[in-house]
């Protein structure tokens, strides 16, 4: 995959000037989120996304295409492409609309936006997968429980030894339960795959009114969403929305031990190298998915 020069302010006040009657006048900062891609404010009111590689170029030209199918059906809002081109050979731009209110980061989640969290989850399962998949998203297999387990050992053991972990927390994954906690044959429906903080949108009250980015969707296990929740927005919270979206104890246990195993092995990772992410959101996002929830204290896997 070739890597594009990065972009100047200069190409992107050019790229803005051409695309905006005042393109001259709205302040363009760079978007401090989201470190994997070239993302800048346009004033108030637009953000500007270029594309760093040809691959993304490709995702991107899917993700125009898939967010007008989704709209419909998932109760919050996705960004709407005012323009849309390339910004260099092969390499794409999209000029969306900023959709109002403070990354999933920064604010948390009401009650009430649980209940927004509910209705995106339930309407992905009403997207036509076939609609989707004739788009050019991907069908992916569901991840093993087991063979996660298995790297979350490994981490939280190297996690223990620099303190940041007490591994006999994962014992709670039992060898049986990542079995009885497969996914359901069949339960394959359209997933956002990446549903972290920075990803969120949500208002002062609480409520969540947009989602960002959907170029990693895939037809899939709906657990990958349940799970990136959890990483979002806690794993009580988390599970609260699943269930208002009528998923069951064993469907919100998978995501929350997706969630879980993830943030051991992305620590471990992160504190041998710092490209995978600040170590201050890994931390944060392991806490989060750590929370204990009362589902499972009082659901029995057999």
């Amino acid at each position: 995959m070739t890597q594009a020069a990065t972009p100047t302010t200069d190409t992107v006040r050019r790229l803005v000037r051409s695309l905006l009657p005042d393109g001259g006048g709205p302040r363009i900062t760079p978007v401090a989120e989201g470190g994997e891609h070239f993302t800048w404010f346009v004033g108030a009111r637009h953000v500007l996304r270029l594309a760093p590689d040809r691959e993304t170029a490709r995702r991107r030209r899917r993700e125009l295409r898939l967010r007008d199918l989704v709209r419909p059906h998932i109760g919050v809002a996705v960004p709407v492409s005012i323009a849309h081109g390339e910004w260099a050979s092969g390499l794409t731009y999209t000029l969306d609309t900023l959709i109002p209110g403070d990354s999933g980061e920064q604010q948390d989640v009401s009650a009430v936006g649980e209940a927004d969290l509910a209705g995106l989850l339930t309407g992905l399962r009403e997207v036509p997968e076939r609609q989707a998949e004739a788009l050019g998203v991907p069908r992916v297999r569901p991840r093993s429980l087991e063979a996660l387990r298995t790297a979350a050992g490994r981490a939280a053991e190297q996690l223990a030894a620099a303190d940041e972990f007490d591994p006999a927390r994962l014992q709670q994954l039992t060898a049986p339960a990542a079995v009885q906690l497969a996914p359901q044959p069949g339960a394959a429906f359209l997933v956002h795959h990446d549903l972290k903080g920075e990803h969120l949108v949500v208002s002062g009250d609480g409520r969540v009114r947009g989602v960002l980015d959907w170029t990693d969707a895939a037809v899939g296990d709906p657990t990958e969403d349940i799970a990136g929740l959890a990483l979002a927005v806690g794993a009580p919270a988390a599970v609260r929305a699943a269930t208002l979206a009528g998923y069951g104890a064993r469907p919100c246990l998978r995501g929350l031990w997706l969630a879980r195993c993830d943030t051991l092995t992305r620590l471990a990772d992160g504190l041998r190298r710092p490209d995978v992410g600040p170590l201050p959101l890994l931390r944060a996002q392991l806490a989060r998915a750590w929370e204990a929830i009362l589902l499972e204290r009082v659901t029995e896997l057999r």
